[in-house]
């Protein structure tokens, strides 16, 4: 429709405007007959007026009705628990019917569509290529994953196939849906035969020459009343064996192995149940604990200039973590012994002002010891950036910034994941000194400055120093709130505080052999379906970063089976990846050459296998009733297809209909002007050519 912002009566002033032009133009005697001049004054009363409608801005308004379907969205929990515990002729009922489904659906106008726990980059899921091997069930992100996909669509409901088990993620039921969920229940109820290690409880880290405990919970069904053997591996070779007894009336049992902790190293032990006849799987009779060996504590000097809140968060977050010794050292209350040893320190507030706490800083100075500054109120930064800390602050008065942890996502050395960020995020403002903060070469910010929802590129950790007395500064002595506040909204469980602490203290003290190429990996252990990656940092003969250096990399497995990569350390850090590995205990050499000397470095990484799919049989089809209950549906078996067809199609789901309007200017189609150019053109090439201009 053609239209204007004016009223409709200004059309007859431009016809009028154009009438005028043309008579004025063409009344006076022409050298060409009357019809022409008639036809050459049609011709300008039509440009001129079409000109002078333009200038009432005319514009097109087309409106465009666009039907949308409903859609029924086939959730499919294709985890390998569904092919293992669902009896064959069931799955095969229930695909068969997922198919009769869609195509009666398809049929009655519905668009029809299938997701899974494993979905395919830039293409739906097919229902004839359905492959259940998924190690993992997560039905909260599966649900939560629709409900975002088809926010704003014609979304009548979703069938959820599923047999309810969940080992991922959080439960379904704890989440909100505003679709309709007709759950079809899988699985099967029935407990099988079985024997299972459910859980491995031990330390990750034990001192060489120690003793350690792993705690094995023994799962069972159907064989209450005997006895099973659980034996401690560690390779081919049986470390220990131990007969239980499985007590009528539970499901579980718990049995304990003491070791002696061997040569320092990472070691992996398996933990088994023998299998006994009439036994559905073996899948799940064995897991794997993987355990650092090391020499010993750590031991860390904890030194203040004066008390302080933040001693307290940093003592807790130490001694929450076994591996750790600690010293406490205040300047007139708890001196600093003469023969205190010590692998790392940290200076609250030192060195300070008038020269408080100068004897402690001397007994670090002596030793080389690594160290950890926390900047405050009492801190003599003059003296502080003396210190060789890769950090220079120069202030500006004594105001102050309040701020929150930001993770670098290009510092490498340690990975920051999800939830220590979000928990970051919500820790109340800390004060840091306001001024220039200027990082020096080859000094790196693990965490940056967030000002309230501003985030910045002013450091707040810093990592620097030379390589054989590596230096860490924190530029606020307020984390204690940090450690307070995330106790509180957390159960009294501060993890990402104190594991900001521990990786800070064990950053400073790994690697202290100037080693000039350093390949590490990126976390302790990684899982089966884990991207491993690895981190290197290479360095020039004074120990200064360089970047863009090729690294070539063998890792080996426990056959001895060889891989090899060639990668670049880039400038943003990111690490090399090399994609999910089996379980097992790896070794990796790698080589460069560095100024035109050959460097080499070695290592190993931990893959566990956690499988999870094959802990619990006994399917949970209350969890998916309650889903369907809450949305206003019901449960499906997968002999009641025709039954969930027919339910689906009483519910009178309706198309979507939706109208778009779009406005176009006139003056914004190019033909327009052609065409005016056009009569004009002619309009000119006639009067010439009849003999006037």
């Amino acid at each position: 429709m053609l239209t204007t912002q004016y009223s409709s009566w200004f059309i007859l002033l431009c016809l009028a405007v154009g009438a005028g032009y043309a008579a004025l133009q063409y009344s006076a005697k022409a050298p060409w007959n009357k019809r022409l001049n008639y036809t050459l004054a049609a011709l300008r009363f039509a440009v001129v007026s079409f000109l002078c409608y333009l200038l009432l801005a005319p514009f097109i308004k087309t409106t465009t009705t666009r039907t949308e379907q409903p859609t029924v969205v086939l959730a499919v929990d294709n985890s390998q628990s569904i092919e293992l515990f669902t009896p064959k002729n069931v799955l095969s009922q229930t695909t068969t019917g997922l198919t009769g489904l869609a195509e009666a659906l398809r049929g009655k106008g519905f668009t029809v569509e299938t997701r899974t726990l494993t979905p395919t980059p830039g293409r739906p899921a097919r229902l004839d290529s359905l492959r259940f091997g998924a190690t993992t069930t997560d039905l909260d992100q599966l649900l939560a994953g629709t409900r975002a996909a088809y926010d704003g669509r014609n979304l009548a409901g979703v069938v959820l196939v599923s047999d309810g088990l969940v080992n991922q993620g959080r439960s379904p039921a704890y989440s909100e849906f505003n679709f309709p969920i007709y759950s079809v229940a899988v699985g099967d109820t029935i407990p099988k035969k079985d024997l299972r290690i459910t859980a491995l409880t031990y330390n990750r880290v034990a001192f060489s020459g120690n003793k350690f405990p792993i705690e094995a919970e023994l799962g069972f069904e159907g064989f209450a009343g005997g006895a099973a053997t659980v034996e401690l591996r560690e390779g081919n070779k049986v470390l220990d064996s131990r007969r239980v007894t499985l007590p009528t009336g539970r499901r579980r049992v718990r049995t304990t192995f003491q070791i002696t902790a061997p040569a320092p190293g990472k070691r992996r032990y398996e933990v088994r149940v023998v299998p006994q006849p009439g036994e559905f799987t073996e899948l799940n009779n064995a897991r794997t604990a993987f355990i650092e060996i090391v020499k010993g504590k750590l031991r860390v000097l904890l030194a203040g200039a004066a008390p302080h809140p933040d001693l307290k968060a940093l003592r807790a977050a130490i001694l929450a973590n076994d591996n750790f010794d600690l010293t406490l050292a205040l300047p007139g209350v708890a001196p600093l012994r003469a023969d205190a040893d010590f692998d790392v320190a940290i200076l609250h507030q030192l060195p300070a002002q008038g020269g408080l706490g100068n004897e402690i800083l001397a007994q670090v100075k002596a030793r080389r010891t690594p160290a950890l500054y926390v900047i405050g109120a009492q801190s003599d930064l003059a003296a502080y950036n003396q210190s060789g800390t890769g950090l220079t602050i120069q202030v500006r008065g004594a105001q102050t910034d309040e701020v929150t942890p930001l993770p670098n996502p290009g510092f490498a050395r340690f990975a920051t994941d999800e939830e220590s960020a979000r928990r970051f995020a919500a820790y109340p403002p800390a004060p840091v000194p306001f001024g220039d903060l200027r990082l020096g070469t080859g000094a790196e910010a693990a965490l940056w400055q967030q000002v309230g929802r501003v985030p910045t590129q002013k450091p707040l950790l810093v990592f620097g120093g030379p390589t054989d007395q590596r230096r860490a500064t924190l530029l606020t002595d307020g984390s204690w709130q940090w450690r307070l506040s995330e106790a509180v909204e957390h159960d009294d469980k501060p993890e990402a505080y104190d594991r900001l602490i521990i990786r800070t203290l064990q950053l400073l003290t790994q690697n202290a052999n100037k080693k000039r190429l350093d390949v590490y990996p990126t976390q302790d252990a990684f899982g089966t379906q884990d991207d491993v990656t690895l981190g290197a940092e290479t360095y020039n003969a004074v120990f200064e970063r360089l970047y863009n250096q090729k690294i070539d990399l063998t890792l080996t497995d426990t056959k001895q089976h060889n891989r090899r990569f060639s990668f670049a350390n880039p400038e943003d850090g990111s690490p090399l990846h090399l994609g999910p590995l089996p379980a097992g205990l790896y070794r990796y050499q790698a080589r460069a050459t560095l100024g035109g000397q050959p460097q080499q470095d070695a290592g190993e990484l931990l893959v566990q296998s956690q499988p999870l799919e094959a802990l619990e049989s006994r399917a949970d089809h209350n969890l998916l009733a309650q889903l369907s209950r809450r949305s206003g549906s019901r449960l499906y078996y997968p002999a009641q297809f025709d039954k969930l067809t027919q339910d689906i199609l009483k519910a009178n789901y309706k198309p979507v209909i939706s109208a778009e309007e779009d406005l176009k200017d006139l003056i914004n189609f190019k033909w327009i002007f052609f065409v005016i150019l056009a009569f004009l053109t002619v309009e000119w090439a006639v009067r010439k050519y009849s003999g006037s201009v």
